[in-house]
């Protein structure tokens, strides 16, 4: 799943592809490099983030997925607004990405329910002006588990299927970055959720106090070590930035795991 931030404030891409013609020639350009999924989003969730006006995610998002949509890979939409899920979906994209869980817009869970598309429900606190002061866990991965089991039990209430349903632990939402690193190194605990798993681990903060790398710029390096340690504990996608070098990374991962070389 390669990152498009139609936003002037993603933590890492912020301004990069902050207008239609930029996020529409970073999608093309993911999609050369082997995204099997985009993920647009119009309003930055990183901590801190200030919410943005549904006009403006939709000004935002709306055309990239319209001018993306024939294109080849899955769209998804990144969103907590119902609204901007349905006219999404009327655009073009064929998936939810909510960091809410389809929590934050009381509507979301029955816009999702008649939309029948999938959706990525990541588990998070709060938002994201106050999710830092939101890390205080017993034990962060079991307390994961059954926050994100809480949800499944609220889409399968609301009539969406478990089937079309992906969980993500949302390493660097509500957590600290050891906590984020914990709960990368159990995330095969999530499986007994039984749905796939996403991650999306890609240049964040967590990984500093791992690998160094104070600016995101220097986190290339963390992000591929975390993409393959996710793959190998069974994540179904990859949420990432740098589409070329993962997926070059995963293929040598594959074939020093026997699979056969292409």
């Amino acid at each position: 799943m390669g990152i498009i931030n139609v936003t002037p404030d993603s933590f890492f891409d912020g301004g990069r592809t902050d207008t239609a013609e930029a996020a529409i020639a970073r999608g093309r350009q993911l999609a050369a490099e082997g995204a099997d999924i985009l993920d647009i989003g119009g309003e930055s969730t990183r901590p801190g983030a200030d919410p943005v006006p549904m006009a403006v995610e939709l000004a935002r998002v709306i055309p990239v997925i319209e001018a993306l949509a024939t294109l080849g890979p899955t769209l998804s939409v990144d969103t907590r607004r119902a609204e901007v899920m349905v006219r999404a979906v009327a655009a073009g994209a064929t998936m939810i990405n909510d960091v809410s869980a389809l929590s934050h817009d009381p509507e979301s869970l029955a816009r999702a329910a008649e939309l029948a598309v999938p959706v990525v429900l990541m588990h998070s606190r709060g938002t994201p002006e106050t999710m830092t002061g939101l890390t205080d866990y017993a034990d962060v991965t079991l307390d994961v588990y059954d926050d994100l089991e809480g949800r499944i039990a609220a889409c399968q209430v609301a009539g969406i299927d478990r089937g079309r349903l992906i969980i993500d632990p949302g390493l660097g939402f509500a957590k600290t970055a050891g906590q984020s690193a914990e709960l990368l190194r159990r995330l095969a605990v999530l499986h007994g959720l039984g749905c796939p798993v996403l991650v999306g681990a890609s240049r964040k903060s967590f990984l500093v106090p791992l690998a160094g790398g104070d600016k995101a710029e220097e986190r290339l390096p963390a992000s591929l070590a975390a993409a393959i340690w996710a793959a190998s504990q069974g994540a179904a996608i990859l949420r990432v930035h740098d589409v070329a070098a993962t997926v070059r990374a995963l293929a040598t991962h594959r074939a020093l795991a026997g699979a056969p070389v292409q």
